[in-house]
């Protein structure tokens, strides 16, 4: 095993994605993705992807069930009658015998769709693949379409945010990446308030369960930061599209059809820090309709890595990557010539950069920041700064 080998500890999604399309046979090319997301849990992900089931089968579509999660919501239930369902498959893990989509048995079906839902989840430890979205790509690379869901919150560029806001830890996250190569995402969007008289009616949750929720997650503060979420990123997807076919039509390039004039430039290197800047600009390269580049400085162009040091700077260009970044690397031991020099190159529009606290003693001395001479040197750029985090000592 080579030291590269070693440091590759975590596939960027990507990476994955063209690994599952490569190891997987392909029965009449590639089936297509839809997917239904929504701001939040209950706004009808489920039941409108079971509605479209029935319009397909009774079209004379041959379509199964994968998986379907109805929560006990009696309504999205029933309509699950009438439809072929694959068994699932039972896992053990520590004891407990857990059901999970049996992936091989939907391929082995060869319908022409599948329904498939929750695509962020997470499969239990012992399953063939990890994500749920792995299962999904190796439905596809078998010629078969599939029909899923997903809340907003889940996509890995917002999944910090989201927690910020609402107080609750996102789990289970998926790559942007994924969403990205959808063919068709549809916004089930739902108003705040008429989500929360779902929640009051016990269309959601059972009414003990339904109150917490309601002072918690689903407070209107909470919803309508998500439906914004949600409602920008179906919006950069419209806007994605309009463009493509104005580029396909010979249309124009320029003006409205610009998407890429706004670039994000994020500084990477091997710290938690670069993690939390990485999220951060992928939010404004979203907000904005931008593209998102990351830069590493190599001030040892060449020189030895420690194993560690180098392990954690993979990771993180592998976390860019997933978020959908262009990766440059520039040699040089000056850094902020060298972020002064990407940004020229790259044309950025802002810069977000981890950086820890000047210590006081070095403040009073006189000594310049990085943040100061980055300030001098690129007066006419935005410059977004989060505070490093630093590992604890073993």
């Amino acid at each position: 095993m080579t030291d590269r080998d070693e440091l590759d500890v975590r596939p960027s999604a990507e990476a994955m994605l063209a690994r599952i399309r490569r190891d997987t046979p392909d029965a009449g090319g590639r089936g297509r993705l839809r997917i239904y997301l929504g701001m939040a849990p209950g706004v009808g992900k489920t039941y409108r992807m079971l509605e479209e089931a029935h319009r397909r089968v009774e079209r004379g579509t041959d379509l199964v069930v994968g998986y379907a999660e109805t929560h006990g919501r009696p309504l999205t239930a029933a309509l699950l009658d009438g439809l072929e369902i694959v068994p699932r498959a039972r896992v053990e893990h520590r004891g407990v015998v857990v059901e999970e989509m049996d992936t091989a048995a939907v391929i082995a079906r060869d319908p022409t769709v599948a329904i498939v839902d929750e695509l962020a989840h997470t499969n239990v430890p012992g399953s063939l693949r990890e994500k749920r979205w792995e299962d999904v790509e190796a439905i596809r690379a078998a010629g078969i379409h599939v029909i899923t869901t997903c809340n907003v919150q889940h996509l890995e560029s917002v999944a910090d945010a989201v927690a910020t806001i609402t107080g609750a830890p996102v789990n289970e996250r998926l790559p942007d990446a994924v969403l990205a190569a959808a063919d068709e995402v549809e916004l089930i969007d739902m108003s705040p308030r008429a989500l929360r008289q779902r929640m009051k009616h016990g269309n959601v949750y059972p009414p003990e369960r339904a109150a917490l929720a309601l002072d918690r997650f689903f407070s209107e503060g909470n919803l309508t930061a998500m439906r914004e979420l949600a409602l920008r990123f179906t919006a950069r997807r419209v806007d994605d599209q309009l463009g493509e076919i104005a580029t396909d039509a010979g249309g124009p390039t320029g003006g409205r059809f610009d998407l890429v004039a706004e670039r994000t430039l994020v500084v990477i290197d091997g710290s938690p820090g670069a993690r939390i800047a990485l999220r951060r600009g992928a939010s404004l390269a979203a907000a904005l309709r931008g593209s998102l580049v990351g830069l590493v400085v190599d001030r040892e162009p060449g020189g030895p890595r420690a194993f560690d040091a180098a392990r954690d700077l993979r990771e993180n260009l592998d976390f860019a990557t997933d978020l959908g970044a262009d990766i440059l690397r520039v040699e040089t031991r000056d850094v902020v010539a060298g972020i002064v020099d990407a940004v020229r190159q790259r044309r950025a529009t802002r810069v977000v950069i981890a950086v820890r606290p000047t210590p006081a003693g070095l403040a009073r001395l006189g000594r310049r920041g990085l943040v100061d001479e980055l300030l001098e040197r690129l007066p006419g750029i935005e410059l977004h700064v989060v505070p490093a985090e630093d590992r604890p000592a073993h």
